[in-house]
């Protein structure tokens, strides 16, 4: 059985990674994998490969740096050829980004069957990019692999169970990966040892580029930071967005650059609480027993909000501030949530079990 796998950013190369290594332990699957390069990253070196246990790519596509329309089209074009070189039994594509909804659609005009991970999310905000790439690739897709009971919910309710395609709930991903990466977690060289910290993260355009979102989240920041340090690891377009700004962060705000995911799993395990508006990091607060605070208006992880582990405080700087003082969270780490660690298993059985019923 051959696959072919389409990546497009970092941290879906990181929740591959745990399937490619199933998919290793079996001589009958050749997995071949295509990045498209929609987020182009200097860290995706091969050292990055090495340290993550991520098998290096067999094609780059080289694309980012555009728009929507001219980034999802040269990618459709592009991954239409591979197919049609190398005739896979299966296309395979995970989340919500613009690689996501080339790769499924390049695989449906070829009648090659889509497996999507990460099925069934939604936020139910149309005006992000990612509700449309996940609505659109969930009703193409044979295989659709959802992470929780909600996200199986949201496909039934959208009618999935009239359409020609299996809904499997199988677990998340990114819980596998956190198991197998937080033995190899590394110590960013900025912080200092015994530090107490909140680690923070905002990089969303719905934050970064509405100058009343990011100034209101600065402002609650720099409010916490009075209390307790605050690690910014912040990309290089929102620092030079901030640096454009009339307003700046609080020298308690310690900002340093991205970090590395086995960096990045460190700081969470070592944190007090976790401050973002990433989907991943929401999650990753969980698995690693954090408590977290979003500034987002909604999330796709509504389980972790139903029960108290996070809260939405959307970007007006007195209610995150509020949150943060006032808030009494529940401890309930305990819950499984998102499967035991076995995602990628049932993933790569499920489709060998494919495979034996054509």
């Amino acid at each position: 059985m051959k696959v072919v796998t389409i990546l497009g950013a970092r941290p879906q190369f990181i929740k591959a990674a745990s399937v490619s290594r199933e998919f290793e332990k079996y001589d009958e699957i050749k997995e071949i994998i295509v990045h498209t390069g929609q987020h182009f990253d200097v860290n995706m070196s091969d050292v990055f490969f090495k340290e993550m246990h991520i098998p290096r790519p067999s094609y780059n596509l080289g694309v980012n740096g555009k728009n929507h329309g001219a980034m999802t089209g040269e990618m459709l074009e592009k991954i239409e050829s591979i197919l049609l070189e190398e005739k896979p039994d299966w296309v395979i594509v995970y989340g919500d980004t613009n690689s996501t909804l080339a790769g499924a659609l390049a695989a449906s005009k070829l009648n090659i069957k889509i497996a999507h991970i990460e099925a069934g999310l939604r936020s139910y905000n149309m005006n992000m990019p990612e509700e449309i790439n996940r609505i659109l690739t969930d009703r193409i897709s044979n295989l659709l692999f959802c992470p929780t009971d909600s996200a199986i919910e949201n496909l039934k309710k959208e009618g999935f169970e009239n359409y020609n395609c299996e809904m499997i709930k199988n677990g998340d991903v990114m819980q596998d990966g956190a198991v197998f990466y937080s033995k190899l977690a590394q110590k960013p060289s900025v912080i200092s040892d015994n530090q107490d910290f909140i680690l923070s993260t905002f990089h969303r355009a719905e934050n970064t580029d509405n100058d009343e979102r990011l100034k209101a989240i600065v402002k609650a920041l720099n409010t916490i930071s009075e209390e307790k340090i605050i690690i910014l690891p912040l990309h290089p377009r929102t620092r030079k967005l901030l640096n454009e700004k009339p307003y700046s962060l609080s020298k308690n705000i310690q900002v340093i650059d991205p970090v590395g995911y086995l960096e990045m799993i460190w700081l969470i395990k070592n944190c007090s609480l976790v401050l973002t508006d990433s989907g991943g990091l929401q999650k990753e607060a969980f698995f690693f027993r954090k408590y977290c605070i979003t500034l987002r208006d909604e999330t796709e992880w509504i389980e972790l909000i139903e029960n108290n582990l996070n809260v939405l405080a959307g970007a007006a700087s007195k209610k995150i501030i509020d949150i943060y003082q006032n808030h009494v969270f529940q401890n309930n780490f305990n819950l499984n949530l998102y499967g035991d660690g076995e995602a990628s298993k049932i993933i790569v059985n499920t489709l060998l079990k494919e495979k034996l019923n054509v």
